[in-house]
């Protein structure tokens, strides 16, 4: 493993540059755990993709867990991504971009139009533009509500491998930030965005965790690629003990957690000192399931709305969460801090 990088402190766009200092000095102090860094041609191609066919992939609904949900991919030739509600016929689809962002309070819900043509949870979808380096795609739904599946997001990989990825005639668009940026938080928490080098194509990403809990500190360091992408889109997502135990008792009574159809098997589960079920990627005897869900199908989800092109350079993160990493990609939109890369 090569030696442990720092990170100089962009502008700060949020939060309070003592907070981030010190935020960025235990960010620094906390050791690489994993590293998968790529020293070959740039791993996506050039030109703007799609896919080759149609391919759906069912599980029950994160919300609606005794209701069935399907996603079906299908090539697009109109640029960028788009979700397409089919049980509202009269509603433009939805696209996949910072401006149609709802909330992200507890996850990422995009919405346009009308306040039902919407989709909770798109950060695991959307991730994917980035991980697999899609540029054009359709979306379609029934409901607002997507499935969750006992394998992570495999089973959107897979579907996106048996549809094919194919190339445009249209050159891939590229940017990158005019100049480092950083996002302090109110946790302790900060994000960095970093310019990319001349020439440089890929996403290096910088991501750690710190949870009082099982999970503890991780840290993880990769130049994205779609083997990489593959190991992280296995990562489920994590919630305390005392929240699952919750959703299975008291939360019965609330309309917003009754019906979520988290199970022991397409959660990870986390008590203060264990894992409450059967953790994944595990790497010398230790679950790094956590971090590469950070780090992939979170992260790479609010920098997969930046919708202006595939984001080149590196993306530092320590303990941030979906509010903040929406947040930061509204900024670099809203205030023009993006620039054309080649």
């Amino acid at each position: 493993m090569s030696d442990t990088p720092t990170y100089p402190i962009g502008k700060i766009l949020a939060g309070n540059r003592d907070a981030v200092q010190a935020a960025s000095d235990r960010f620094n102090t906390q050791p690489i755990d994993l590293e998968f860094l790529h020293n070959g041609p740039y791993p996506y191609s050039r030109y703007r993709t799609t896919l080759g066919d149609v391919e759906s992939c069912s599980g029950p609904g994160t919300f609606q867990g005794s209701k069935k949900s399907t996603l079906i991919f299908s090539p697009s030739r109109i640029p960028g991504w788009w979700i397409d509600r089919t049980d509202l016929p009269g509603q433009f689809p939805i696209g996949v971009s910072v401006r149609n962002v709802w909330t992200t309070a507890r996850n990422i819900v995009l919405r346009s139009g009308s306040p039902h043509n919407y989709l909770r949870m798109v950060e695991h979808i959307i991730a994917f533009r980035l991980g697999m380096g899609v540029d054009d795609l359709t979306v379609c739904i029934a409901s607002g509500d997507p499935p969750l599946f006992d394998r992570g997001n495999l089973d959107i990989y897979e579907a996106f491998q048996r549809a094919g990825i194919v190339e445009t005639k249209t050159p891939a668009t590229f940017v990158t930030v005019r100049e480092p940026l950083t996002f302090g938080g109110t946790r302790g928490d900060f994000l960095t965005f970093l310019p990319a080098e001349p020439g440089q194509l890929g996403l290096r990403v910088d991501c750690a965790i710190d949870f009082k809990s099982a999970i503890g500190r991780q840290r993880i360091r990769y130049d994205l690629t779609p083997d990489v992408f593959r190991i992280g889109s296995e990562a489920r997502t994590n919630a305390p003990y005392s929240q699952y135990l919750y959703t299975r008792t008291i939360g019965k009574l609330f309309a917003d957690t009754r019906n979520l159809g988290y199970t022991t098997r397409n959660i990870l589960i986390h008590g203060r000192k264990r894992y409450l079920n059967e953790p994944h990627l595990i790497y010398d005897g230790r679950s790094y399931e956590a971090v590469w869900h950070r780090s992939t199908l979170d992260l790479l989800a609010a920098v997969s709305l930046l919708d202006a092109g595939r984001f080149a350079g590196t993306i530092v993160s320590y303990r941030a969460g979906h509010t903040q990493d929406v947040e930061m990609c509204s900024m670099l939109a809203l205030h023009d801090y993006l620039v054309p890369h080649h």
